[in-house]
């Protein structure tokens, strides 16, 4: 998914010395093809090469051609990301972790590393077969929304090379969603969200470490141009967009960011070589902002690259000490810098964004981590305290219809950002007890309208 994403909170949390809190088979899905797909039983070694089978398709559904075609650059995308799904995340999905009894376990990584294989197998599976079904898929499509982005982790994708601590097997479900999204009509952006090494350093990558290492090993950059080639070649077919890589972050080191050009320029070749010409393939502004990439993977040099921007407004003390009016005059002021890039360089989509005027979600800082909001991340002297988090956080019953009118306002406001360029994605379908971030919660509360056309605040930003 996303997380603290503001280089502020990466030098604070540098030099105060906390990095403990960011440490703390095969099937071929081509154009016009049938989806022959492995089993949905995983594989008893860490490797990601599912046995062979079938998986049962959805009742009604056909796994045969590619996704019905969506007319990008004139119909908006209006969709939901699947987050904590094939990633796992302590903040969507606690009692996973919880459930160990380790509280050592703060990410995917450790959640291998630090239990029987079988046994974290076991949970996992029994998580991809159940967290996300068939009838989420309905769900999206009777709210008026037309894509999920679905994130996915390197140990997912099929390979020969170990992922050891990772645990495989999740490819089975992913190609079983491909299924569902089809017969819903869905359309699909497939999103590497964790890479070799981890390219933030960050839980949503797979692994929350001081020490991120994919852009300073050759190594980990090439496997990774290799491994989304692979998801071209076995699901290019079957998907309408190929993110390359989630919320890389370039400000980590003076050659991240060359590194990361690099990489988009061979990653998009690798990915364009394989996969219909109607499939876009998405980069990110690795929290350099859109300008950053002026003139870069631009026609005629490259064909159908869309830029990912991602908005949250709680990861900073300035963000959070904003009234909520003053959250969403901000948000209105992003449109002109991504409108302005939209028509003259890439097409621009609101890849991830939320209602949340806080950070007060559990773990959404990390496992073992508290907030800004109450004073509780990292406190000292410095830091400020905002309010309580009970009432602005979690059980949606504590929400004040004041609260929920304004995350009606907020979901209104980032919906006109996201439509003035190509559309949006919001973070996150499902989450466990955190229901400002749920799209689903907040279909079942009002602040999100049933359908995603509707409008109660049409000015907001005039």
């Amino acid at each position: 998914m996303f997380y603290p994403p503001a280089l502020s909170w990466f030098l604070l949390a540098l030099s105060a010395g906390l990095f403990d809190f960011v440490l703390a088979q095969q099937c071929r899905l081509r154009a016009q093809n049938v989806l022959v797909a492995p089993s949905l039983s995983t594989p008893s070694s860490p490797t990601a090469t599912p046995t062979s089978g079938q998986i049962p398709q959805p009742t009604g559904s056909s796994a045969t051609g590619g996704p019905n075609v969506f007319n990008y650059g004139t119909d908006k995308i209006r969709g939901v990301n699947l987050g904590g799904w094939f990633v796992l995340e302590p903040w969507i999905t606690p009692s996973i972790f919880e459930n160990t009894n380790n509280d050592a376990i703060v990410d995917e990584y450790t959640f291998g590393q630090m239990q029987e294989f079988s046994v974290a197998q076991g949970v996992l599976t029994n998580h991809w077969a159940t967290w996300i079904t068939e009838d989420d898929f309905k769900a999206i499509n009777a709210a008026g929304l037309n894509h999920v982005r679905i994130p996915v982790g390197f140990w997912s994708i099929p390979q020969n090379d170990s992922v050891s601590p990772y645990i495989p097997g999740a490819w089975p479900y992913l190609l079983q969603a491909l299924n569902w999204a089809k017969a819903h009509n869905i359309h699909v952006i497939l999103d590497l969200h964790g890479a070799p090494g981890s390219q933030n350093g960050y839980d949503n990558s797979g692994q929350r470490t001081s020490n991120p290492t994919w852009a300073s090993d050759p190594a980990n950059v090439q496997r990774t141009v290799n491994l989304l080639q692979t998801v071209g070649e076995q699901i290019g077919g079957m998907v309408d967009v190929v993110e390359l890589l989630n919320e890389a972050a370039a400000y980590l080191s003076p050659e991240f960011p060359a590194t990361l050009r690099q990489f988009w320029m061979d990653a998009y070749t690798a990915v364009r070589s394989v996969v219909p010409a109607t499939v876009k393939i998405m980069i990110g502004d690795a929290f350099l902002g859109v300008d950053s990439w002026q003139n870069f993977l631009t026609y005629p040099n490259a064909q159908g690259v869309m830029m990912d921007y991602h908005e949250y407004q709680i990861f900073s003390d300035l963000e959070l000490s904003r009234t909520w009016d003053e959250h969403i005059s901000f948000a209105c002021t992003l449109i002109p810098d991504m409108v302005t890039f939209n028509n003259n360089n890439l097409w621009v989509l609101l890849g991830e964004w939320s209602g949340a005027p806080t950070d007060c979600a559990k773990w959404l800082n990390g496992r073992g981590v508290g907030a800004r909001w109450d004073n509780t991340w990292f406190p000292s002297g410095s830091t400020q305290y905002f309010g309580n988090c009970t009432t602005v956080s979690g059980d949606s019953s504590n929400f004040s219809d004041d609260y929920k009118t304004f995350l009606r306002k907020y979901w209104e406001v980032q919906v006109v950002v996201g439509e003035r360029v190509q559309g949006w994605v919001w973070w996150t379908w499902r989450t466990e007890i955190a229901d400002e971030w749920s799209y689903q919660k907040g279909l079942a509360g009002g602040w999100i309208p049933k359908d995603a056309s509707q409008r109660l605040y049409p000015t907001l930003c005039q």
